[in-house]
């Protein structure tokens, strides 16, 4: 079945860079499109970012444009998430899903804390 693995969160100070990453198992990693989603205290769950199979398209939600890099390696079936300039809005819960968008298929999550 679908396993996706968490990893790479933690504290970090405003305008500091965290980077997450996500490891993929149980598909076929390199034909599916991923993304990331988060999930701030008290609020629902909000997609982050997308990436298509082959790299060649990658989306972002207005609030991460330009300070968010999602990538992947499909050697690897990993997926990543390097976040810099982090504001303490950014502070969630992150979950890596399996499509576009916010699916079932999602890991269990790595906790963002954004704090000076």
């Amino acid at each position: 079945q679908v396993q996706l693995v968490e990893s790479g969160g933690g504290l970090a100070q405003p305008g500091g860079s965290l980077r997450l990453s996500c490891a993929a198992s149980g598909f076929t990693f390199s034909s599916s499109a991923m993304s990331w989603a988060r999930q701030a205290p008290g609020k629902g769950l909000e997609w982050v970012s997308g990436i298509g199979s082959a790299s060649r398209t990658k989306y972002y939600t207005n609030s991460v444009k330009g300070r968010f890099t999602i990538s992947r390696d499909n050697a690897k079936n990993t997926l990543y998430l390097q976040m810099n300039s982090l504001k303490p809005e950014d502070m969630a819960q992150y979950y890596c899903v399996k499509g576009w968008g916010v699916t079932p298929d999602r890991g269990q999550g790595t906790q963002v804390t954004v704090s000076s």
